[in-house]
């Protein structure tokens, strides 16, 4: 629960507790309890006209989730292509350092300490 540990839990509402005393903690939790409602009803309301309007475009949520679905695995496909050719870049990014690497070794040395 929005990783909150138990003994966290119980040292918030202590505090809590001191603050607004025991006789305003339950009207303070029934008045977040009403308002955790009103967003979920909000939520709800906000969800079906949604669905409302994607219905009387033609689309209903068979064909939203094929199409998700698709793209999500196109996501994946264009992941797995690049992860593929990262590999490559990196190989040949390393190979060009070494060989800088090996340049500068070759330097003689009071050049080599001014760089």
């Amino acid at each position: 629960m929005f990783g909150i540990g138990g003994g966290e839990l119980v040292f918030i509402l202590f505090i809590v507790l001191m603050l607004f005393g025991s006789d305003k903690v339950p009207e303070i939790a029934r008045t977040m309890g009403k308002a955790m409602a009103q967003l979920k009803n909000a939520t709800n309301d906000i969800k079906s006209e949604i669905q409302k309007g994607a219905e009387a475009n033609g689309l209903d949520t068979k064909s939203l989730t094929d199409i998700t679905g698709n793209i999500n695995a196109q996501i994946s496909d264009a992941k797995a292509n690049i992860m593929g050719d990262s590999t490559n870049l990196l190989g040949d990014t390393a190979t060009e350092i070494n060989k800088v690497k090996e340049d500068i070794d070759t330097i003689p040395g009071p050049v080599k300490r001014q760089m």
